[in-house]
């Protein structure tokens, strides 16, 4: 297992765009991924859509990334860059 914890930066938090773009990078992991709000229980799978809309990050919140698999920690890497390089002047 691979955890690590990540901020939303992106003014409307992870709305549509980025959180299918998120979606699309996690699919092509082997691993199980999975999001939780810092300070919360509740685990939301990291390649649903609609799980990550359900969950509802608004930017400045905190969340943990979580991967279980053969390619645990560069999945962990990858999404965490990806959030990291979402910000208010990209076209997300």
């Amino acid at each position: 297992m691979c955890s690590r914890e990540i901020e939303i930066k992106n003014a409307a938090g992870l709305h549509a765009r980025p959180a299918s773009a998120f979606v699309h990078l996690a699919g092509g992991f082997q691993s199980e991924i999975e999001l939780r709000r810092v300070g919360e229980e509740s685990r939301y799978n990291a390649k649903s859509i609609i799980m990550l809309l359900a969950l509802g990050l608004g930017r400045g919140e905190r969340a943990v990334l979580t991967a279980h698999g053969p390619d645990e920690r560069e999945a962990v890497e990858a999404l965490a860059a990806l959030v990291d390089g979402f910000s208010d002047n990209a076209k997300l």
